[in-house]
């Protein structure tokens, strides 16, 4: 099955939002209809033994169905509904201490093993070239096993007359606070992800991620002048219940600016906030450049995160396999073996992993078979490890791989993609407000903006969505133009103060880019609110003289 033509989904903030749409439209009723364990164990077997049979050394293999529901809506009407479902095998061998893949989407016995013997020859063809041979790190096959994301509320059966009526109910409220236009999608993810290889391994998964991003817009009409402000949730790995709030899902911002949430989202109260809000950035002060004291909420941390740290500690970044599409990475292997590289403060912690629940990169198991794990990147302020799968695991001196392998369909070989990414909260009691107390001359921002970095993850621009005026411990009042420079280096080592765990929350990328053909992930970054002492701003609607 041939990769589908990108679906332009309509517009968001700072550009256009393409949205990677793959395999058959479907009725939405057809969501639900699974595809038997023992049908796709059969198509496993054959895989392998093909391949064992033609000289493969290693073989895995990856059946696949991968469904998407998007829907999005423009004011008070709904623009599209798309139900998709994309079918197949993928098969990754080993022969000859080279790779070979092939994928099908005929999923029949004969068809599948003929893929196999396919992928031997490529691999065969390949060791001709290869300087030396693929290395994996070991792991222990664990026979058949389940796992599937914990949800309440299946998003497939939530009739789509009720998603629609939602999203137009948050415009609704958006315009009537103040915004001229409103824009709302639900991006709905399903997942059912069958491994087996010749490790001895059978897994079942079966993952499910939702978003509900907007846009709020409003304009002078005297003018012409137009602000926007985008929604404040975060992209989660759960059921339809994350969209059920209650009391203890709400979280306070500094100064009680806006409404924020913890495990949960009130789409409707956030798109309310974000039309008065969009109206308020229309008047709000132009702000003057210099150094500010930065007072950064989750839902704008986990982007800074994700670019500055994220991809920089991508193994395959850091050796130069990235180099031709997305840059490579300063923080190179020399930094790392010097085992005292500061790459922030001391109180900066950075983890990690697939384990947290909730979050994108939540799996029982990558796309190697291998256990998701929690790991340290950055120690007390030290780069101490990346991220790595298990043909790379030897390169840094590790016995196992981290589990960070990943492909975006059953079409697609898998490779080293980023996981869940997450800043440490801080060891000491210490509230947003109480933060802020402590800030002459800063500037609080939320929500996530425009941003630029180098090829090499170290130099860096980021906007937001909110941003207010700290004076003397208080906040005084909205600002515009915001944005602030760095490198990643100074940035992070002017990390003085981090909120405790009361407040630490995830923000996430639903469609992470990377690779050559590029394929899509989806990945969780954690914070708790976090202070950077002395960080250049500039005002992005000012000319450079």
């Amino acid at each position: 099955m041939e990769r589908r033509t990108f679906l332009k989904i309509g517009a968001a903030a700072g550009g256009t939002m393409i949205v990677p749409v793959f395999g058959n439209a479907i009725a939405a009723e057809q969501l639900s209809n699974p595809m038997a364990v023992q049908f796709k164990k059969s198509l496993a077997d054959a895989a392998m033994n093909a391949a064992t049979k033609a000289g493969a050394t290693y073989c895995d293999v990856r059946v696949g169905r991968y469904l998407n529901q998007f829907i999005t809506t423009r004011d008070l009407n709904v623009e599209s509904i798309v139900n998709t479902e994309s079918s197949g095998v993928g098969v990754r061998v080993i022969a000859g201490g080279a790779y070979g893949f092939v994928a099908t989407n005929v999923m029949t016995v004969d068809a599948v093993a003929d893929a196999a013997r396919q992928a031997v020859a490529i691999a065969k063809a390949n060791a001709r070239l290869q300087s030396e041979p693929v290395q994996l790190a070991p792991v222990k096959g664990v026979g058949e096993v389940a796992w599937a994301t914990p949800f309440k509320k299946d998003w497939r059966l939530v009739p789509v007359k009720d998603k629609a009526e939602m999203l137009i109910a948050a415009n609704k409220a958006g315009i009537a606070s103040g915004a001229s236009f409103m824009q709302s999608m639900l991006f709905q993810v399903n997942q059912q992800k069958y491994f087996a290889s010749t490790d001895g391994s059978y897994i079942d998964q079966d993952i499910h991620r939702l978003w509900s991003p907007f846009t709020a817009t409003a304009v002078d009409k005297a003018t012409g002048k137009f602000r926007t402000r985008d929604g404040l949730s975060s992209p989660v790995s759960m059921g339809y219940e994350f969209f059920d709030v209650r009391p203890e899902h709400k979280v306070r911002a500094a100064g009680g600016v806006t409404t924020l949430y913890h495990g949960a989202y009130d789409l409707i109260e956030d798109a309310r906030a974000a039309g008065r809000q969009a109206k308020e950035k229309l008047t709000a002060k132009s702000v003057d450049p210099g150094k500010y004291d930065l007072v950064l909420s989750p839902e704008h941390l986990f982007l800074t995160i994700h670019e500055s740290v994220g991809h920089a500690t991508e193994l395959d970044r850091v050796l130069g396999y990235e180099a031709n599409y997305a840059g490579t990475s300063f923080a190179t292997l020399d930094k790392w073996q010097s085992k005292n590289f500061k790459y922030g403060s001391p109180i900066v912690n950075f983890v990690a992993d697939r384990t947290t629940p909730g979050s994108l990169g939540a799996v029982g198991y990558d796309d190697e078979g291998v256990p998701a794990k929690r790991w340290d990147i950055i120690k007390d302020g030290i780069l101490v490890n990346y991220q790595a799968t298990r043909d790379q695991a030897h390169i840094i001196g590790e016995k196992e791989s981290h589990g960070c392998s990943f492909a975006d369909s059953w079409s697609s070989v898998q490779f080293q993609r980023m996981p869940n990414v997450s800043l440490a909260a801080g060891k000491k009691k210490l509230t947003p407000d109480e933060m802020v107390k402590d800030v002459k001359k800063g500037i609080y921002i939320l929500g996530r903006g425009s941003y630029s970095i180098d090829q090499q993850r170290y130099n860096f621009q980021f906007g937001g969505q909110l941003f207010y005026e700290i004076k003397d411990g208080k906040i005084t009042q909205p600002l515009g133009d915001v944005a602030y420079q760095a490198n990643t280096q100074e940035f992070w080592n002017a990390c003085t103060a981090l909120c405790d765990e009361r407040d630490w929350r995830m923000g996430g990328s639903f469609f992470d880019g990377k690779g050559q053909p590029s394929q899509i992930s989806a990945v969780s970054h954690g914070s708790a609110t976090t202070r950077f002492n002395g960080i250049n701003v500039i005002n992005t609607a000012r000319k450079i003289a």
